[in-house]
């Protein structure tokens, strides 16, 4: 089939490659422009554009989609089939009614659950147990359209957001390639959402970062998890900021400890509340590097009854 595909972070790129594997012929990219990326500020295009341009497809980065460039370009090359992967921005109706078989999209969720911009962070954040990937015809909502297929997936009890990124990255280039191949096949049943069963992914920010002790383990490790690699959940220690990487649940809880006390050393366990506590194997100080925290206590002397804010 004839595509154009639309996509622009390191999440997409793997179905590039999978969809040239399967014989299509990937007439066009979309992707977002450029944007300066570093301390100096480089201008740096994004990951699906260099793959694109690393397999000779024509690149497109328009910064609108409803100056009447975007279309232009669809109406040229009349796709198939339009494919979208985080791609970033909205697409008006016109571009969504040009291809033959319009505009197919691939979710990082089991729609309509996580509709948004963070649907992975937000699954592990929520402590759900399973994800998945989704394809959906594209309609003028916000990742409101018929459900084509789906993948199912099982979030491991300790992994982290970044983790779950790269696997469902691969399962999204699968399902898009038996997609198509569905819809070639005249295959596809598509079905229609059940809104009530909606819940939306909003945007992370680092307002999100900030710990409360007084939560549960559980609820604390799923932040830290869910935050990782980015934004990345924070506490405070001895008046700096400490980032929170990596985590576990523990069984050595103190009653009698106040909520963020550090109650042991080894393995480094901070009281929560609830009666709970956790664990914090990956930390990262102001200024330093990531490191398991027994090797930033060999180097910084922490006692027992410090309390993390």
């Amino acid at each position: 089939m004839k595509l154009i595909f639309m996509g622009t972070p390191d999440f997409a790129v793997p179905a590039i490659d999978a969809l040239i594997a399967a014989g299509h012929d990937i007439a066009a990219v979309f992707s977002q422009p450029d944007k300066p990326k570093g301390r100096g500020y480089t201008l740096t295009p994004p990951p699906v554009k260099v793959r694109a341009l690393e397999h000779g497809i024509p690149v497109w980065q328009p910064a609108s989609m409803r100056d009447g460039e975007a279309l232009k370009i669809f109406e040229e090359i009349q796709p198939d089939v339009a494919v979208v992967i985080a791609y970033g921005r909205i697409l008006p109706k016109e571009i969504l009614d040009t291809p033959k078989y319009g505009c197919i999209n691939v979710h990082a969720s089991l729609l309509p659950r996580y509709r948004g911009a963070a649907p992975i962070q937000w699954s592990v954040i929520d402590g759900e147990a399973v994800t998945g990937v989704t394809t959906q015809q594209m309609d003028v909502g916000l990742d409101t359209g018929d459900i084509l297929m789906t993948s199912e997936t099982p979030i491991d009890p300790d992994e982290t957001a970044g983790e779950l990124h790269d696997r469902l990255s691969e399962m999204s280039a699968k399902l898009i390639v038996d997609t198509l191949a569905a819809l070639e096949k005249g295959e596809l049943h598509p079905q229609k959402q059940d809104d009530a069963q909606s819940c939306y992914a909003r945007m992370l920010t680092k307002e999100l970062c900030a710990v409360d002790w007084q939560k549960d383990a559980q609820t604390i490790h799923n932040q830290i998890r869910g935050l990782s690699p980015w934004p990345v959940a924070v506490a405070v220690l001895e008046g700096k900021k400490l980032k929170l990487h990596r985590s576990a649940v523990s069984d050595l809880s103190d009653d009698n400890a106040r909520c963020g006390e550090v109650i042991c050393l080894e393995p480094f366990t901070v009281q929560c509340g609830n009666h709970t506590a956790i664990e914090l194997l990956e930390i990262q100080a102001e200024g330093k590097k990531r490191m398991t925290t027994q090797d930033y206590l060999r180097g910084h002397k922490i006692a027992l009854g410090t309390v993390l804010q």
